[in-house]
């Protein structure tokens, strides 16, 4: 049996494992560790006397894994991104955020519901996580909304919607642990994300707008704000520019010039600017502390699932499968940007069953080789490819699009990470109504991936500049 079919069968079996309900951490690992006995025993032809020698090197395989990738620098961004995420939390950051979007934005149709699109939006731009971001705004918009007469199953699916921003609008967990896994710059992806970012809250805010202009009584404007009021809402809400500014300078020098720092360095003085601001708002030991326990968990759920799933890497490299998958796609008679919209369809159906993190872990180190091989290799130039990039701008579009896709694996069904969050938050609310709610942002949802694939530059012009 060749390498490649033993890499085949037990990725099947990952597969498996994964729909059965493994833990996508465990699973990988086992997968990884079951793979790489198997490799290694192949090579001395299933001597019954050489499965200890095989069992042997392909546990000190495995064991370097853990230290070798978590002792990455890059790897500390997560934590101190989730931590701004609790800490602004705390520091009231939220509410203002709110509150200030509602005085100046609900006098639309559907305003209510927008002012959350975009608040979100903002509070995603001080947090790393989609799943905290839903849970802080499902406790402050949805009773607004349903007091204001908005359904409450579609409060609930704007709520779960705007959580997705996280994902890709800088600081962004997801997007740090692409960049890690495909060895590409941390800072250019982060800045790719800025724009598609605000451009999908702009198309949800649009969809909402036109349900609301479509359905009377669907999404019922709030007036009444005086321009006084309006602008007394503004300085609350500032501090959430402090931050993204401190992160945003420390990645890209808008003035010119090598940037102030290093992505790890803007993300934890960025957590400190936060700690200050939660201090003076009254922040109290025991909500810090939760804030530090919520940090810790969340990190070593991640870190834990990159350590299984690196040992199934490990694995798949011995194997040769992503080479091989790579050679089948490029000899395939589609067009590349077929075969591009048919690995997007794939996730889309993929994160159906997975939750967003354990999907691009596992299917990058395959994946992302074949894409990079379609446009025509890492280091090809933008009039030699098929996309019409270069090689490392082609990493970067890449990942923004696998990421909105697991943005939009965060609300689909039956896994939808973000409806869960919300339903769990609130008591009145079941995850099918949930589910229901946020029905009409796939359709938004579509749109923006569709016109993130036809015009590259929305995701590539703030890269390019840096």
């Amino acid at each position: 049996m060749t390498s490649i079919e033993i890499g085949l069968i037990v990725s099947g079996g990952l597969l498996v494992m994964v729909v059965l309900g493994m833990r996508v951490a465990f699973a990988a690992g086992l997968a990884g560790m079951v793979g790489l006995i198997w490799i290694f025993w192949s090579k001395k032809g299933y001597d019954p006397e050489a499965f200890g020698w095989a069992l042997t090197v392909a546990v000190k395989t495995a064991g370097q894994v853990p230290h070798s990738k978590v002792s990455s620098q890059a790897l500390s961004l997560i934590p101190t991104f989730i931590l701004i995420g609790y800490l602004a939390y705390y520091a009231g950051l939220t509410k203002a955020l709110f509150t200030a979007a509602k005085r100046w934005i609900a006098w639309v149709p559907g305003g209510l519901a927008v002012a959350t699109v975009f608040a979100t939006a903002g509070f995603s731009a001080v947090s790393g996580a989609s799943i905290a971001t839903s849970a802080v705004f499902a406790r402050i918009a949805i009773p607004e909304m349903i007091e204001t007469g908005y359904n409450k199953k579609f409060a609930a699916g704007v709520v779960a919607a705007g959580g997705t921003l996280a994902s890709l609008i800088p600081p962004s967990t997801i997007l740090v642990i692409y960049a890690i896994i495909v060895e590409q710059d941390v800072g250019k992806l982060l800045l790719a994300g800025f724009l598609p970012g605000m451009f999908s809250a702009f198309v949800y805010a649009v969809l909402i707008v036109g349900l609301s202009v479509a359905i009377k009584g669907f999404g019922p404007a709030v007036g009444g704000f005086t321009w006084k009021e309006r602008f007394q809402s503004l300085p609350p809400a500032a501090p959430i520019m402090i931050v993204v500014l401190t992160i945003v300078l420390f990645v890209y020098n808008p003035f010119g010039g090598e940037a102030w720092g290093t992505p790890t360095e803007g993300g934890a003085i960025g957590a400190f600017v936060v700690f200050l601001m939660a201090v003076y708002k009254g922040m109290r030991w025991g909500q810090f502390r939760d804030a530090l326990l919520e940090t810790a968990k969340l990190s070593v759920m991640i870190f834990t699932i990159i350590w299984g799933v690196l040992v199934y890497v490990r694995f798949l490299g011995f194997a040769d499968l992503p080479g091989a998958f790579a050679d089948w796609l490029t000899s395939l008679t589609m067009s590349p940007m077929l075969i591009l919209v048919c690995i997007l369809l794939a996730y889309a159906v993929l994160g159906m069953f997975m939750d967003a993190i354990g999907m691009l872990l596992l299917t990058l180190p395959v994946v992302y080789p074949a894409v990079m091989a379609l446009n025509g290799g890492e280091m090809v130039s933008a009039a030699d490819s098929a996309f019409g990039m270069s090689g490392p701008m082609c990493a970067v579009w890449f990942g923004i699009l696998v990421v909105k896709m697991a943005e939009f694996c965060l609300i689909t069904p039956p896994i939808g990470l973000n409806c869960f969050v919300v339903a769990g938050v609130r008591e009145d609310l079941s995850v099918q109504d949930v589910f229901k709610g946020v029905t009409p942002f796939f359709i938004a949802d579509a749109i923006t991936i569709a016109l993130l694939v036809a015009f590259p530059m929305i995701v590539l012009w703030l890269p390019m500049q840096a």
